[in-house]
């Protein structure tokens, strides 16, 4: 092991134990927090839990209120979205001429390396504990999550973990390359993760067991919070579908990051220590792949089913119905959660293994689409003969549900072993992949914001931007993944810098042009979102104020939930202590008076 490695070793040692020892010498850790259950505080305790949270920086840096967390966690969220999509755009420009484009290929690589980091690790699972924080206790009828406390550490340790992973494109100026980005590819496979000699793999594989511990940290909050913090008229049979997810989701991640914090652990020992976990004469190059992959394909549907739940949630609301089949959406989510672990060697079908064991692989992995394809009907059903109100939130639950199933029906392929062979490594899983994690996790993340866009801001959002950007990110995806889609069919492989193959696996002409309509499908997504961020910045600065705690005209139809009840008090409140009389009357979707249509 490298001097200096262990030295920052030490050092990453000595700043946890310090974090550690700070937080458990810092004042009652029930300050800002109410009583579980509801309860009354009495003595020392009521002067505690009534003092008004403090101003300004300090308010943000110490808040233990589930709903300030929620809003961190959404800005951390969007913050790695956008370091992921700028990633995104430079690897679809290098790839604009087949000898590459602006990029060197280290330089290629690190970028690759690090996109499929953020957006999974820093972007997909923190923007779902935005909505859960802010949502889950106010949906259930709790007072604040089970932990408050260590619902603020989850989140605190998420910074760190970003500076982490990013810190190689920061330092490889200041360190004339000793330390540069990670390049292993963000599956990190070995033998090439091991040899790598760059001082900056191992801060990213620390960043990622510090992101691990903060899932963890959040996962055993959300479960305990669901199981115990209910009010007393919410039951299992009567609680909510986002909810189930979020408590299916926690079980996801209690099941499997531990599982990959072991073997990042494993990793870096073999790194800095010479030990021989992944090495031919040890346990050899495949069994991280079988440890990450334990991990991994979890991951995946611990990424989608809480905008799965999301969109159980919101898209009966502008459906005028029920959600059809309640009980066996969450069945399916139950049954998605358990077969979830008996897939994971789907991704090593070309490795040689055993055919008895890739045929059983192949066979739970074909399973597990039967409870997706239940809930995509069941959505269907929902919208059949409903009274539908093409509002910014419900587009974006139609494109989920488009979405997913492009991208269920193209997994359904890599599940099946001859077809596996063909098109592994190739431009189709990309495609495939980013049909769901764009597709559906996107949509379902827009979808949650501009529904409740109310009750994060008290004002209603532009309509007409709102729908442009769906249009653009619609139109945006199935462009650049579909071309990817086809990519792999010409038998483009993924990760390459470069693509001068002279015909060898397709005509060039024929390759260069998908990759031309995937890049202009890309900058139309960046428009998009570039829409997006400035709708959300410029509505919550300036947004027509909301005066109804029924914004979308819900009541209607008897599908006010609790967290527009909470919203109504919440106004009512401000107007009782003199707050100022929004001008605008309430508005629905970005502007107009409320109305039945």
């Amino acid at each position: 092991m490298a001097a200096g490695d262990l030295v920052l070793t030490g050092l990453m040692a000595v700043l946890l134990v310090g974090v550690i020892a700070l937080l458990t010498r810092i004042e009652n850790w029930r300050s800002y927090t109410p009583l579980a259950g509801g309860g009354t505080a009495t003595g020392e305790d009521a002067v505690v839990l009534n003092r008004e949270k403090p101003a300004g920086l300090i308010r943000w840096l110490t808040t233990v209120d589930h709903k300030d967390i929620g809003l961190l966690y959404g800005l951390y969220g969007i913050i790695a979205f956008a370091v992921g999509g700028i990633m995104a755009v430079l690897i679809r420009v290098q790839l604009i001429t087949p000898g590459g484009a602006i990029l060197g290929a280290n330089a290629y690589n690190s970028i690759l390396t690090s996109h499929g980091i953020t957006m999974l690790f820093l972007f997909g699972t923190p923007i779902i504990a935005a909505f859960a924080n802010y949502f889950i206790p106010l949906l259930i009828g709790a007072d604040d999550m089970a932990f408050p406390r260590i619902n603020a550490i989850a989140f605190w340790l998420l910074p760190p973990a970003a500076l982490l992973i990013w810190a190689g494109f920061f330092l490889a100026p200041v360190t004339q390359n000793m330390i540069e980005p990670a390049q292993t590819a963000w599956t990190m496979y070995t033998p090439l993760s091991v040899e790598q000699a760059n001082p900056g793999v191992d801060l990213m594989l620390l960043g990622l067991h510090l992101s691990g511990v903060a899932a963890t940290m959040g996962a055993i909050n959300f479960i305990v919070t669901v199981f115990t913090e209910r009010g007393e008229d919410v039951t299992w049979a009567n609680l909510d579908i986002f909810s189930w997810t979020i408590a299916a989701q926690s079980g996801l991640i209690l099941f499997s990051f531990p599982l990959l914090g072991s073997a990042l652990v494993m990793l870096l020992l073999d790194r800095n220590l010479g030990t021989t976990f992944f090495a031919v004469e040890g346990g050899g190059p495949l069994l991280w792949q079988h440890l990450f992959w334990f991990f991994g394909h979890p991951e995946v549907y611990i990424l989608v089913l809480p905008p799965m739940g999301l969109v159980s949630l919101i898209l009966p609301k502008f459906s005028g119905r029920k959600l059809f089949g309640f009980k066996f959406v969450v069945y399916s989510t139950l049954a998605i959660g358990v077969l979830s672990f008996g897939v994971w060697a789907h991704h090593m079908f070309s490795t040689g293994m055993d055919p008895r064991l890739r045929a059983s692989f192949m066979a739970v992995s074909i399973a597990i689409s039967i409870p997706s394809a239940v809930k995509t009907f069941n959505w269907i059903t929902t919208m059949w003969n409903g009274r539908l109100r093409l509002a910014t939130p419900m587009l974006f639950c139609i494109g989920f549900v488009s979405n997913f199933i492009i991208g269920g029906v193209t997994g359904v392929f890599l599940a099946a072993i001859p077809v596996d062979l063909v098109l592994h490594d190739t431009y189709y899983v990309v495609g495939h992949f980013h049909y769901i994690v764009m597709g559906a996790l996107g949509f379902g993340f827009f979808a949650g914001v501009y529904y409740w866009f109310p009750v994060f801001t008290g004002r209603m959002y532009q309509r007409t931007l709102g729908k442009a950007h769906f249009w653009l990110s619609i139109l945006g995806t199935n462009l650049t993944f579909f071309a990817m889609l086809a990519l792999g069919y010409l038998g483009m492989p993924r990760r390459y810098a470069t693509y001068q193959f002279d015909g060898a696996i397709a005509p060039l002409a024929q390759v260069s042009t998908f990759h031309l309509l995937a890049t202009a499908g890309a900058f139309i997504l960046l428009v998009g979102q570039l829409i997006f961020v400035w709708n959300l910045l410029q509505s919550w600065l300036e947004g027509p104020k909301v005066e109804d705690g029924d914004p979308w005209n819900l009541e209607r139809d008897g599908m006010l939930d609790k967290e527009w009840t909470w919203f109504d008090r919440k106004l009512e409140t401000a107007v009782t202590d003199g707050g100022e009389d929004a001008e605008q009357s309430t508005l629905t979707d970005g502007g107009e008076p409320k109305s039945d249509d």
